[in-house]
């Protein structure tokens, strides 16, 4: 099975809802998603600050929260708590393509590899203006 995980965003509705509605304000994050629904992923799933890894469809409520500002210990339970979630899910993972910054993904690929799973960063290196025009490029 081959994944895709988006970060969450900083601007976020201001209401319960779900996980794909909740980051729709954020222009970086719609264009993601749309590019993303155009490849060929069997799923895709959001990693968020508060709540770990998130289905596109749980309802969550608002939050002001990112590993950005988390010290490296707090980032490495996070990662702990998103690849327990990941195994309790038993995907039956084979890849996973991280739209993420480094910090959402430095505690994570180490490990998902060593089980096997391929990780790739396909906008790596690339500023979020970089990344805004390569998905207006590379989209339908």
């Amino acid at each position: 099975m081959k994944i895709a995980l988006v970060s969450c965003t900083k601007v976020k509705a201001n209401y319960p809802c779900v996980t794909r509605e909740m980051y729709q304000q954020s222009t970086l994050f719609k264009k993601a998603i749309k590019f993303i629904e155009q490849r060929n992923y069997n799923d895709w799933f959001v990693l968020s600050a508060k709540y770990g890894l998130l289905k596109q469809h749980e309802v969550i409520e608002p939050y002001d929260l990112t590993l950005n500002n988390m010290k490296a210990s707090e980032r490495k339970i996070w990662a702990e708590l998103v690849l327990k979630q990941i195994e309790n899910m038993k995907l039956n993972l084979s890849h996973i393509d991280f739209y993420t910054g480094i910090k959402y993904r430095q505690y994570l690929i180490p490990v998902l590899e060593q089980k096997g799973i391929e990780c790739t960063v396909p906008l790596q290196g690339k500023g979020i203006g970089e990344q805004l025009k390569f998905y207006t490029e590379n989209s339908n």
